[in-house]
C-alpha cells in the first residue's frame, strides 16, 4: 500500500494563522498535514480549513498532560477531522528522567492510554526525540524499557529519524528492531556539522547529510504508513515545504 506523505504544521508556524499554514501546505503540493494540540482545540477551524484546502489529517500531536485531563475532547476532535492516530511527543511527562523506573512508568501510562483510546477508534503512539537512546545502568535503553513495559497494549511508535541520528544510534537498526510497533516516521534532515545554526542545525529534506531515499525505503519496509515531512525551525517555511516536497516525491513509492 502506498504510504501517505504528510507535512507537520509545526514547520509552518512562522506563517501565522492556521489558514495561512494550510494554504501553504496545499500550494507546496501536500495533500495531508499533521496538526498540533492547539489546532485540535479549535476543531471547527481545523475541520473547515482542511475541507477548504482539500487536505486530510491522518495523524496529530498532543501532549501527555492534555490527554490525561482532556482525552474525551481530543477523541471528539479526531472523529470530527478524520484523525486516526495521536502521537505523544517526548518529553511526555514533566521530566521523564533517564532512569529505568521513569521509562517504565511512562510505558505503563502510555500503554493504558493506548488501550483506552483504542476503544474510541483512535490509535495512540509515542514520538521520540534523543532521550531513551543512551544506555542506562544495567545496559538497557530507556526506549526499550518503555516499549517492554507497554507490551500487550496497542501503543505504536512514530519514529523521528533525524532525532535518532542525533542521538548517535543507527536509525535503520531501530526501525527494524521495532517494526512491530512502527506506524509512522518523521522525514527531517540534518545539516552538516556547523551549518545552519540559525535553523538549529536542520535543513530542507534532501539538502542535509541523511540519506533519505534509503531511510524512506527502510521506514516503509518496517511498517511506517504515514511519513511526515518536518523542519523544527525553518527560516523560509513555505520554501522549505515546497523544496522538500519536490525532493521526496522524486523517490517515494
Amino acid at each position: 500500500m502506498k504510504p501517505t506523505l504528510s507535512l507537520q504544521l509545526f514547520s509552518l508556524r512562522g506563517l501565522g494563522s492556521l489558514e495561512a499554514q494550510l494554504s501553504a501546505a496545499a500550494r507546496a503540493g501536500f495533500r495531508s498535514v499533521e496538526p498540533l494540540e492547539s489546532h485540535l482545540r479549535d476543531v471547527g477551524e481545523l475541520r473547515d480549513g482542511l475541507r477548504r484546502h482539500q487536505l486530510t489529517a491522518p495523524t496529530a500531536h498532543v501532549s501527555l498532560e492534555a490527554l490525561r485531563t482532556e482525552g474525551a475532547m481530543f477523541v471528539d476532535a479526531c472523529h470530527s477531522c478524520g484523525i486516526g492516530e495521536l502521537f505523544v511527543p517526548h518529553p511526555a511527562p514533566s521530566g521523564a528522567q533517564e532512569t529505568a523506573s521513569a521509562w517504565q512508568r511512562l510505558g505503563r501510562e502510555l500503554g493504558a492510554l493506548a488501550d483506552r483510546f483504542k476503544g474510541d477508534c483512535v490509535q495512540l503512539g509515542y514520538h521520540n526525540k534523543t532521550a531513551g537512546f543512551t544506555r542506562l545502568h544495567g545496559g538497557r535503553y530507556g526506549f526499550e524499557l518503555m516499549f517492554d513495559t507497554a507490551r500487550g497494549s496497542p501503543l505504536v511508535w512514530q519514529a523521528d529519524i533525524a532525532w535518532l541520528a542525533r542521538a548517535g544510534v543507527v536509525p535503520g537498526e531501530w526501525l527494524h528492531r521495532y517494526a512491530s510497533v512502527l506506524a509512522s516516521a518523521h522525514v527531517k534532515d540534518q545539516a552538516p556539522d556547523g551549518a545552519k545554526a540559525e535553523e538549529e542545525g536542520w535543513s530542507d529534506v534532501g539538502s542535509g547529510i541523511l540519506v533519505w531515499p534509503l531511510l524512506w525505503r527502510t521506514a516503509i519496509a518496517n511498517g511506517a504508513r504515514t511519513l511526515v515531512v518536518e523542519h523544527d525551525n525553518p527560516q523560509e517555511p513555505y520554501e522549505f515545504a515546497a523544496r522538500s516536497f519536490a525532493y521526496v516525491t522524486r523517490f517515494m513509492s
